[in-house]
């Protein structure tokens, strides 16, 4: 039996196709900056100013009023609606930036602004408004209003009724697990033998699996007659069923994200004998790895998260001397999948690199 912390959920690897996020967009007016906005003389600017003038009453008869104006920019801005959908009321975060000349959005301020679907003819789904937080001082043209959507038309996911498909997340489509996800999610309803399907007068249509993999990223779920009057009950049913993860088998795989700076091993990752020359870096990989002792210990590297099917510490030291390398030397994290790069390039990395 496995504990609470040996166990993933079916939504943890996978999501229903169909109910992924989606994007609400439309262009807006940030107001109150000092000095870096567009130019007024700009009619891509002045003409949209000139409205909400005329719409507050105050009509300016004239867009050459607005030529000195710099307190104002024309930006875009774009709000990611969750898996779930959103309801009326509900609040998310804009991402805002610059469309034209402006140089910085910082001190200023959303215009209220309509938000629409992604396609033209979707209508206005929410209103966005608020204070901008530049989350990057260096990046001065992109900012963030925090829950500053209001959702005013309710965003909803399709309906199923007799089925679904679940989709696994990238880092786990492959054959074995698509497999696993579908025996986990059928042993959720046994199928009766022949003689209790016939003493309940069925022949065996309604008790067929519940799951089956389509290939190595799809499985389709049938639901039971019994629950597609309320299929909802059921979906979380699969949703939330739990299995432990020594049981994907999982390929090795190393997971980078330059742009966040993130790295993740998963499964047994093993380097071949290799000598690296890195800048001020050079590290020598011995095979097999060291066995961790009081003089020896095997240390836990907070830039790397380790994620493997058990927990025996060997199956971390299979990169051990690699990562306690860029540990001592404090390698700066894209120097660290600059490295992964090179190693695997020339095939001593006995795993798939995965970028994202």
């Amino acid at each position: 039996m496995t504990s609470a912390g040996d166990v993933i959920s079916v939504a943890e690897i996978a999501s229903i196709e169909g109910r992924g996020k989606s994007v609400l967009r439309g262009v807006g007016i940030v107001t109150g900056l000092k000095g870096t906005g567009d130019s007024g003389a700009e009619l891509a600017l002045a003409r949209p100013l000139a409205k909400i003038y005329e719409a507050n009453g105050n009509p300016l008869p004239d867009l050459k009023e607005l030529a000195k104006s710099k307190a104002a920019a024309l930006v875009f801005i774009e709000v990611t609606v969750p898996a779930s959908g959103a309801r009326p009321n509900d609040e998310l975060d804009v991402h805002v930036t610059v469309s034209h000349t402006a140089t910085s959005l910082a001190g200023g301020r959303l215009f209220l602004s309509p938000l629409q679907g992604p396609l033209p003819g979707q209508g206005v789904y929410a209103m966005a408004s608020g204070p901008i937080e530049l989350e990057d001082n260096s990046i001065t043209t992109a900012g963030v209003v925090r829950s500053g959507a209001r959702i005013i038309t309710p965003i909803t996911m399709p309906t199923i009724s007799d089925r679904f498909d679940l989709v696994l997340k990238k880092p786990f489509r492959h054959h074995t697990v698509a497999d696993q996800l579908a025996d986990t999610i059928n042993a959720l309803m046994p199928v009766p033998d022949e003689a209790e399907q016939l003493a309940q007068g069925d022949s065996g249509g309604a008790y067929a699996e519940l799951a089956r993999a389509m290939d190595d990223t799809l499985v389709r779920v049938t639901i039971p007659p019994a629950e597609r009057g309320s299929p909802t009950k059921f979906i979380a049913k699969v949703m939330s069923a739990t299995f432990s993860p020594s049981l994907l088998r999982l390929p090795a795989q190393v997971v980078v994200n330059s742009r966040t700076g993130s790295i993740i091993v998963t499964g047994n990752v093993e380097l071949s004998a290799v000598a690296i020359a890195h800048r001020d870096l050079v590290i020598t990989t011995v095979n097999p790895p060291p066995t961790p002792s009081p003089a020896t210990p095997v240390t836990q590297v907070d830039k790397w998260t380790a994620v493997q099917t058990t927990s025996r510490a060997s199956e971390r030291a299979r990169i051990q001397d690699l990562i306690q390398a860029f540990r001592q030397l404090d390698v700066p994290i894209q120097d660290q999948i600059n490295i992964l790069y090179e190693i695997h390039r020339t095939g001593r990395l006995h795993a798939e690199l995965v970028v994202e």
